[in-house]
């Protein structure tokens, strides 16, 4: 059944790349991409808030998936679906299936902030149209909807439902999804900043923003979490904090892309209405870049990380 996908570890929200004059930057995708690959993750997401699905349209959006499919091999490709029209998210679903998504990571219908009832018909609708596994995506901080657990108890009845990203920046959600659905559902972080608490929690994924720019510690601090070391996966992540943080903001997207273009010498271009960070704002990320590159921990062994 495709619902039976299991997804674990590091899942990059990737960003979109764009050329001077507006358009998809194909080549800068393909290399951006390939640094996660080569560092160890475990699938992509494209298109999502971090990519700036906002801004694109669906064949944007069904290229951009080409591009992340083309580099990833093996790896699942999960393609965001977010539109406030149920109809035409489904319709977005079934293109996505066809050109080849692993899954999808689904978002309520917004701007509309819709209530129970709406909220799992527009996630059912969207599943059921794709055909394919899907992550249901949790940011009651910045979407105005909340997945609460006990709405996950009544969604579990759909098989296509494997997932759950969990933003609700409250740690406790962690727990409270597992004593109320038990292991129904693999349940990911999508706080850079509380990753490793989430881990400690039993969250058993990352849907990650700064790994766009910190591909190699994101994977080290996941991987010696998941070995039991957490003293190391520590270390890093506590030199890796002031990064994370700006993950949690409105400008995400401009503050990233700036730290892709000082850490792997990408760019920040956005597309409007975002501008690239100018004046303090651009120095206060730039500040945090620098020192972190300083002071930059030294990882262990991939084959260390890992051991069991």
């Amino acid at each position: 059944m495709a619902g039976t996908a299991k997804w674990e570890g590091i899942f990059p929200a990737v960003t979109t790349k764009f050329t001077e004059d507006g358009r998809l930057d194909t080549r800068e995708m393909e290399r951006c991409y390939r640094l996660q690959v080569d560092a160890g993750v475990d699938g992509l997401i494209v298109c999502g808030s971090l990519g700036e699905a906002s801004t694109l349209d669906p064949d944007e959006k069904l290229e951009v998936l080409r591009i992340a499919r083309g580099v990833a091999g093996k790896l699942p490709v999960l393609l965001t679906i977010c539109d406030g029209s149920t109809r035409n998210a489904r319709g977005l679903a079934e293109r996505g299936a066809k050109a080849g998504a692993a899954g999808f990571m689904v978002l309520p219908g917004l701007p509309y902030k819709s209530d129970r009832r709406e909220t799992i018909a527009h996630f059912t609708a969207v599943a059921r149209a794709g055909g394919l596994p899907v992550m249901i995506y949790n940011n009651p901080p910045a979407y105005g909807v909340d997945v609460t657990p006990e709405m996950l108890v009544e969604m579990a009845s759909e098989p296509l439902f494997t997932s759950v990203k969990e933003s609700s920046d409250n740690i406790r959600r962690v727990t409270d999804i597992f004593n109320m659905t038990g292991e129904r559902y693999q349940v990911f972080t999508g706080v850079d900043n509380l990753a490793l608490e989430s881990f400690a929690m039993g969250a058993v994924g990352w849907v990650a923003g700064l790994v766009a720019a910190f591909p190699a510690e994101t994977v080290a601090i996941w991987k010696l979490a998941r070995a039991g070391r957490m003293a190391e996966a520590l270390a890093i992540y506590r030199w890796f904090r002031p990064l994370l943080d700006v993950d949690v903001s409105t400008k995400l997207v401009q503050n990233i892309k700036l730290v892709e273009a000082l850490a792997i010498g990408s760019n920040d271009r956005c597309r409007a209405p975002r501008l690239p960070l100018a004046g303090a704002e651009r120095d206060r990320i730039a500040g945090i870049v620098e020192k972190a590159l300083r002071t930059r921990p030294r990882l262990p062994a991939p084959s260390a990380a890992a051991a069991e």
